[in-house]
């Protein structure tokens, strides 16, 4: 039988929106170049498809602010 995290355990995690996840960008980096991806799902679905190919190191990165066209 398994036994499960309690609640007041510092490991426990309860997920608190089902809003998408979107404040990261992901940089795949390869020997000689790189490419940059805008989601998790695209890091997954590349790997998947490329595993046996090559395995890039995968950094994770802030997504750039976006820039307010009002006043100063």
């Amino acid at each position: 039988m398994t036994n499960l995290i309690e609640k007041d355990d510092l490991r426990f995690f309860e997920q608190t929106s089902d809003k998408p996840y979107d404040r990261h960008i992901y940089k795949l980096v390869f020997n000689d170049k790189y490419a940059i991806l805008d989601s998790w799902e695209e890091v997954q679905e590349y790997w998947w498809n490329n595993r046996a190919i090559v395995r890039p190191v995968i950094e994770v990165l802030d997504k750039p602010k976006k820039k307010s066209k009002g006043f100063k």
